[in-house]
């Protein structure tokens, strides 16, 4: 695999479209309770934060369509409906999340306004991106997306190199592989491969790049340097929480933990590298997921221009009033809908990945529709429902990791292909 300017250019593009809020909050705090543990944190973390998105952009270098092609097997109208959904999601969510962690960690501190005023300068600056997208590629990666990737590395070493005799706690959890893969969903990353990867794609197509072999070629290419870039930032992030077992008191919050790491290891002038980094970092996330939300209704609204717009300006206003409520509030709120669209999102990846010898239209509907239902009994158990669904879930294999869902659709999955290859 050859990787030239455009690559880095595309693959720097595509981390800080990644790299976001919940992507830089998460991992400390996780290492940080991970203590001795957090290798089986990092394995955990990284398979549902890294490898599933990275086989999203393959599924999209493969595919070069648009979201509706990630479930065009199942039918038409439910690839709709699941493509409505996850932009839903990722507008009234994981994009607001982004103003609210730059509120409370880059402007707040400094300067004592108010969430409203915040919010709405951020998504103004956000919707002028957006309607500039033919630049999003170049401006992403050739000049945002690099600083991002510095100022975090920065903190990493530090930590790592200068702490000399680090005192790592014993783990809190029982199972911290579990516990890894599970809290890899809140960095929405799965979802967010899916839906930045159309953007990669309409991009290219917008440069005049439609050489199908090129363009696969680079999307991969670019997918792997951001699969790298992010294993290294989560990665690093997670042993560095860890490093600090002592130094904090075991109530801290996730803001609180990160803006200590920064002064604790750049110093006084670390809440300046943190602030530009958080704002740096959620700033680019907003703008992919807008982006891609509107470049998705345009596509089904025939190309019209107009239908971009007025996606943008909603999505912007979305942001602007669910920015208003704090960060964890949002993550709380975001459980129930991560438990059902993300076991979802991720089977429709890998069968997306798989050779369509082994993805026929009925393997296809039958793998979704076993993955919707075991995937039930957890989203139910997220909405206050546990009591009722606990004996259900110990029954299911991997229940009681809400991972009810998974052996299952793998059964099925080879079973609907050993019994159409029998036919």
């Amino acid at each position: 695999m050859r990787f030239n300017k455009e690559t880095f250019v595309a693959g720097f593009a595509l981390f800080s479209m990644f790299f976001g809020a919940g992507n830089l909050m998460l991992p400390p705090l996780l290492g940080y309770k991970a203590g001795d543990a957090w290798f089986l944190v990092i394995m955990g973390f990284a398979i549902s934060a890294v490898v599933i998105p990275l086989l999203g952009i393959f599924a999209h270098a493969r595919l070069q369509g648009t979201m509706l092609d990630f479930a065009k097997k199942v039918s038409p109208t439910f690839s709709l409906v699941y493509c409505i959904l996850v932009y839903l999601i990722s507008i009234t969510l994981p994009s607001p999340r982004t103003a609210s962690v730059t509120h409370e960690m880059a402007i707040e501190p400094f300067f004592g306004t108010n969430a409203w005023l915040t919010s709405t300068i951020y998504f103004v600056l956000v919707l002028l991106f957006v309607l500039n997208r033919s630049k999003i590629l170049s401006l992403l990666g050739k000049f945002l997306s690099p600083i991002i990737f510095i100022v975090v590395l920065s903190i990493i070493c530090i930590s790592i190199f200068s702490m000399q005799t680090p005192a790592i706690n014993p783990s809190e959890f029982k199972t911290p592989f579990i516990k890894g893969l599970l809290e890899g969903y809140q960095t929405f990353d799965a979802i967010g491969a899916v839906v930045v990867g159309g953007v990669i794609i309409v991009s290219l197509k917008i440069k005049g790049e439609n050489n199908f072999d090129r363009n696969r070629k680079l999307i991969i290419g670019s997918g792997v340097l951001a699969g790298i870039g992010l294993f290294v930032i989560y990665a690093g992030m997670i042993y560095s929480g860890a490093l600090f077992g002592a130094d904090f008191d075991t109530t801290i919050s996730r803001t609180d933990l990160l803006s200590g790491m920064s002064l604790k290891t750049l110093g006084s002038i670390g809440k300046v590298f943190l602030s530009i980094l958080v704002g740096l970092a959620c700033f680019t996330t907003a703008v992919g997921i807008v982006t891609g939300t509107a470049d998705f209704i345009k596509g089904i609204c025939n190309g019209s221009q107009r239908a971009y717009l007025i996606t943008a300006i909603v999505a912007s206003i979305l942001g602007v009033l669910m920015g208003q409520f704090d960060v964890h509030y949002i993550i709380d709120v975001a459980i129930p809908a991560l438990m059902f669209i993300y076991p979802l999102t991720i089977i429709l990846i890998l069968l997306n990945v798989l050779p369509n010898r082994f993805t026929s239209s009925l393997v296809f509907r039958t793998v979704v529709v076993v993955t919707i239902l075991f995937s039930i009994p957890d989203f139910l158990g997220s909405i206050g429902m546990q009591d009722h669904v606990a004996p259900i879930l110990k029954t299911l294999p991997l229940g009681v990791y809400s991972l009810a869902w998974l052996l299952p659709a793998l059964v099925t999955l080879v079973v609907m292909n050993i019994f159409s290859k029998a036919e």
